[in-house]
């Protein structure tokens, strides 16, 4: 079967682990059981050796629609033809007892008898281990020979045969308004299911349903654009550890940034840099157990630090900090792009800016949410100290370049926020700080980055020492308060961004070639997408409202069917990067948050 654009997927899950479901019907990826375990389904990879759960009808030349239940994270799949409509719904229970990690299919028709076929076909271990099948009363089980991973129950009331190609087939004939169910879960040693129970599939998905619906009830965001700010929210929540209050990057690995490139990474991991968009995010629309579950993450993580009070800029959900990383080889990757990766070999990169993301979210968290404790702030006292011993290192910057070590921008202005917020928490508190130093060390970095990292020639900040050419990171000064959003140098640094790295609303990170930035990998890439929300952001900041307005509302035409966002943009508009990603769904609802108040304030003028 041909490879699916990544943008034709939408996205379930049960906040343990996330499935991407394709308009055809077929779960092409999904780790199982959590977001971090190996792979069930990732034909998606490879079409041959990844697996896949694929539910559909036998039609000529079908049409598709895939949507979400208002208000949910319950996908409907549908299928129109000359001979019918028929549907596949797909939904993962949200279950705190039990914790089986449950997918639920359903089939129906809606008009017409309709054929389906069924292909069950797991992969576990990445495609690299093998499995028995043993059968039951309506049940099948695949028992995989390697060590530590789950057994896995399907219940149907169809009769399914093993197939040559792998897994098991099968197929049924629904008429008007009739249905079949598919229910997968991790079979436990000594545990009775209850998916065997008739009203098992309907009362799950109600009570699915419910819990999502009253979960997006609860968002205080009442402005402009609010469906997609609602998509963005459940699609977020869908990242997230239910157990560790954690929040995956994204929930794939190995979606290329290029087609047929080695741009290829394992994002199901929690970035330390994404706290503090986490961390607004979630408070300003209201979600404040969220932003707690996610701070209690942060805290455990500062309880841990380096013996010389250094963080790594990335963690597993649990906290480990171990990620190593392997090339797997027997797949061929997403339409050829090898190599495909899991761990993540730039958990042990030095990248600065981290510090200020981290201070950044203690502090909102601290303003807007709760009183920090007094264990956390000796902690980050200790985490503030050696960024004022070591902010003038070189690093491997915001975007984990592989080429070498430089001394970027963006590193030194979040070392200044870290020290910046650190101080503002010390006296909103009282808490004891050496202020002398702190001081000090936060202005002598301001000075070096006006100084240093300003080109006169040409008339913008530049991405590091010595460099002629923009980085969009730079976006993010005047969000942190380190320049107005109306000063000459800043607004001269805007025309340079958008004479260098923008494309009508879409903005690269920084540009590659002869002449401008090299990141130590082979290929090109596209637009970044959190970019080009942060853009529209600053316009907005600096009062071009109708600019900005008119920017973000083309950045919502770019999103799929279905309102989600992979990491980039390619040059034929298609996403590429792994998919959904939070950052971009994080930059959409901080732009949009901005972008409402200041057009609700703003004196309308044509």
């Amino acid at each position: 079967m041909p490879y699916q654009p990544i943008e034709n997927y939408g996205v379930i899950g049960d906040l343990h682990t996330c499935a991407l479901v394709g308009m055809d019907g077929s779960i092409d990826f999904m780790c199982f059981p959590n977001f971090d375990s190996p792979s069930l389904f990732a034909a998606l990879l490879d079409d041959k050796k990844g697996g896949r759960f694929r539910i559909s009808p036998v039609m000529d030349s079908p049409s598709y629609k895939q949507l979400y239940f208002p208000d949910s994270n319950i996908l409907l799949t549908r299928f129109l033809s000359k001979s019918g409509i028929c549907e596949v719904s797909d939904f993962m229970v949200i279950e705190e007892e039990r914790n089986a990690h449950t997918l639920v299919r359903r089939a129906k028709s809606v008009r017409g008898e309709i054929k389906f076929q069924v292909h069950f076909d797991p992969r576990f271990d990445y495609g690299r281990s093998s499995y028995k099948i043993q059968r039951g009363d309506k049940e099948l089980y695949f028992v995989p020979d390697g060590v530590g991973l789950p057994t896995i129950r399907l219940r149907t009331d169809i009769m399914l045969q093993e197939s040559p190609d792998g897994g098991i087939k099968g197929e049924f004939v629904l008429l008007p308004g009739e249905t079949m169910s598919f229910v997968m879960e991790e079979a436990k040693p000594h545990e009775t299911s209850p998916i065997g129970k008739p009203d098992f599939v309907s009362n799950s998905f109600k009570g699915t349903l419910n819990f999502w619906q009253k979960w997006i009830g609860q968002s205080t965001y009442q402005g402009r654009w609010r469906e997609m700010v609602n998509r963005s929210a459940l699609s977020l929540k869908l990242l997230t550890s239910r157990k560790y209050g954690s929040m995956v990057a994204a929930p794939t690995f190995g979606v290329p940034e290029v087609i047929g490139g080695e741009r290829n990474w394992d994002y199901r991991y929690t970035w330390i840099r994404d706290a503090s968009f986490t961390l607004y995010s979630l408070m300003r629309l209201g979600y404040m157990d969220e932003a707690r579950a996610f701070m209690r993450w942060i805290e455990e993580r500062c309880g841990d630090l380096n013996p010389d009070g250094s963080l790594q800029i990335m963690y597993a959900l649990d906290g480990h900090k171990v990620l190593v990383e392997e090339t797997l080889d027997h797949l061929e990757g997403y339409m050829g792009s090898k190599p495909v990766r899991v761990g993540n070999a730039a958990y042990n990169q030095l990248q600065l800016d981290i510090y200020g993301e981290l201070m950044d979210s203690v502090y909102i968290y601290n303003k807007f949410g709760e009183p920090i404790s007094i264990d956390l702030w000796e902690n980050l006292t200790r985490l503030i100290n050696w960024v004022c011993e070591n902010w003038q290192k070189k690093d491997e910057g915001i975007w984990e370049v592989r080429s070498g070590k430089q001394e970027f921008i963006y590193s030194r202005l979040m070392c200044w926020v870290a020290i910046d917020r650190g101080i503002r928490l010390s006296q909103k508190r009282s808490f004891p700080a050496p202020l002398d130093k702190w001081y000090k060390t936060r202005d002598i970095i301001y000075h070096e980055i006006v100084k240093d990292f300003w080109n006169p020639r040409v008339k913008a900040f530049v991405q590091h020492k010595g460099a002629s050419c923009l980085d969009a990171s730079c976006l993010l000064m005047p969000m942190v308060k380190f320049v107005g959003p109306t000063d000459p140098k800043w607004v001269s640094t805007m025309t340079g961004i958008k004479r260098e790295l923008v494309d009508d609303s879409l903005v690269y990170r920084y540009r590659l070639g002869e002449g401008a930035s090299t990141d130590g990998l082979m290929g090109e890439e596209g637009t970044f997408n959190l970019c080009s929300f942060w853009y529209v952001e600053c316009l907005s900041r600096g009062g071009d409202v109708h600019q900005a307005r008119f920017f973000f509302e083309k950045m919502l035409g770019y999103a799929n069917h279905l309102g989600l966002y992979a990491e980039e943009m390619g040059a034929d508009g298609r996403q590429l990067g792994n998919f959904p990603q939070a950052f971009t769904h994080l930059a959409l609802i901080s732009a949009a948050i901005n972008l409402n108040k200041n057009l609700s304030t703003h004196k309308i003028s044509w």
